[in-house]
């Protein structure tokens, strides 16, 4: 069981999709970052110094037992646009990689030895006849 579980994980598509993982999980740091610290902050300055992350409907105030129970769709509309940045970025990134697997594939591809050898084969018995 062990020789297998070595065998599945040392496969390529384990291994490359781990780093996949690792880096996505990386990159989604990044964007939100980038949404909450770079985008956010001039779209507030832009209506008024508004902070989206501060939109919230409470739902029940605070009393001195418990805390305030609120409804945070500022905090909804930042993590929408990181996923709408995400969706974008995946979307520009698979349209290359299209891109690059349509080359390949329109490149021609050099004939084997064995079909150069059919093909000498049937223009011979063609000339005989």
């Amino acid at each position: 069981m062990f020789k297998e579980f070595k065998e599945f994980a040392l496969k390529g598509n384990v291994t490359d999709m781990a780093v996949g993982i690792i880096i996505g999980a990386g990159f989604g740091k990044i964007v939100t970052s980038l949404v909450n610290d770079v985008i956010m902050p001039p779209i507030g300055f832009l209506l008024g110094g508004i902070n989206f992350s501060k939109f919230v409907i409470t739902l029940k105030k605070a009393t001195e037992t418990s805390e305030a129970i609120t409804l945070n769709y500022g905090l909804f509309i930042n993590t929408v646009i990181d996923f709408i940045i995400v969706a974008f970025v995946i979307f520009i990134v698979i349209k290359q990689l299209n891109r690059m697997k349509k080359k390949e594939e329109d490149k021609p591809v050099e004939p084997t030895e064995e079909i150069l050898l059919l093909r000498e084969i049937r223009d011979q018995l063609k000339n005989r006849g």
